[in-house]
C-alpha cells in the first residue's frame, strides 16, 4: 500500500519512516550530494572512500539534457534513497558501451529503434535500512513518471536480486544479456522498456 506521499505505509515500521518522494532540481541535490552519494556507496557495499570517487561523476550528469533525480527523504530529513537519469546520447560512455553491445549481438534496426529516443536510468540505490518496503518502486515510478524518450535503459549486475525483481515487475525486458562493459569483470544484462511507464 503506497500513501500519497509516494512512500509504502508502514504500520509496524521499522524507524526512521519514509516521509516523502520528491523530485530535486540540479541545485537542490547538489546541496545534499554527499548524502545521496553515501546511500549508493553504502547499497552498492563499496568502500567509503568511493563516496568522494563518484562525486564528480554525478555532478558531471547533471549538466547532461533531460536529466531528472528523485530522492526520498525519511522522517529525520535524511535521504534513504535516489534515483536519476538522463536522455542517452551519442558519444556518452555507456551509451557508447551499449551500442557496440547491441550491435554485435542485435540487427541493426533494433538497435537503432532502442537508441534512437531513451531515458537512461542511470542510478536507483535504497540505504539498506529502508529497503523490502516499496520505496524502490516509488522512486522508479516518480522518476518515469515524465522521462524524456520512447523508452528507458538500465543496466544492473546479473543475478536474482531485489533490483531485478523490481525491474521485471513493472515491465522491463531483455536487451542484452551477461554484457560485459569495459574495465569491469561482472557480467551485466541491459533492460528496458517501453515509455511512458503505466500507472
Amino acid at each position: 500500500m503506497v500513501d500519497p506521499l509516494g512512500c509504502e505505509a508502514v504500520t509496524a515500521a521499522p524507524s526512521p519512516r519514509c516521509e516523502r518522494v520528491v523530485e530535486l532540481s540540479a541545485d537542490e541535490l547538489r546541496a545534499r550530494l554527499p548524502e545521496a552519494v553515501r546511500v549508493y556507496v553504502t547499497a552498492m557495499g563499496y568502500p567509503t572512500w568511493a563516496t568522494q570517487q563518484r562525486i564528480p561523476i554525478w555532478s558531471a550528469h547533471m549538466a547532461r539534457a533531460g536529466w531528472r533525480c528523485v530522492v526520498a527523504f525519511n522522517d529525520r530529513d535524511e535521504v534513504s534513497g535516489v534515483g536519476y537519469g538522463y536522455s542517452g546520447a551519442t558519444g556518452q560512455w555507456w551509451h557508447e558501451q551499449v551500442r557496440r553491445g547491441m550491435l554485435e549481438r542485435l540487427p541493426q534496426q533494433r538497435a537503432h529503434e532502442w537508441l534512437d529516443d531513451y531515458f537512461e536510468l542511470t542510478e536507483l540505490h535504497v540505504h539498506p535500512d529502508a529497503q523490502g518496503h516499496g520505496l524502490g518502486e516509488s522512486i522508479l515510478r516518480t522518476l518515469l513518471a515524465s522521462a524524456p524518450g520512447a523508452k528507458v535503459l538500465l543496466s544492473t549486475p546479473e543475478g536474482p536480486t531485489k533490483a531485478w525483481q523490481l525491474y521485471r515487475r513493472v515491465g522491463f525486458v531483455d536487451v542484452l544479456r551477461d554484457y560485459r562493459f569495459s574495465g569491469d569483470p561482472r557480467p551485466f544484462a541491459v533492460l528496458g522498456r517501453d515509455l511512458p511507464l503505466a500507472a
